[in-house]
């Protein structure tokens, strides 16, 4: 996983390319924790990213409520073979994706 963190003013962009797997989503999610409360809103690109396991989409799952009750707006952009594996798996339901 390579992880490229941009700020532009208070919106936090967090470019991931490469998998997020079950060894490597506890560090991606370290990395979103670390920047919670210095941004008002987060877009986390996954247009590179090549897979994600259940691991990692339960991590999308814990930034997705660990921002809902603070009003903190978030987009996930994805590519279409990340995009079939969150409406496969009924994520494009609970997370906003673009």
């Amino acid at each position: 996983m390579n992880l490229i963190k941009q700020y532009n003013e208070k919106e936090l962009t967090i470019s991931v390319k490469g998998k997020i797997d079950t060894n490597i989503s506890p560090d991606f999610q370290n990395e979103i924790m670390d920047e919670m409360g210095k941004f008002d809103s987060l877009i986390i690109d996954f247009t590179e990213l090549e897979y994600i396991s259940s691991a990692g989409l339960r991590v999308l799952l814990i930034i997705g409520k660990e921002l809902k009750p603070k009003n903190i707006p978030y987009t996930i952009k994805v590519n279409d073979a990340i995009r079939e594996i969150l409406v496969i798996s009924g994520f494009d339901n609970v997370l906003n994706l673009e």
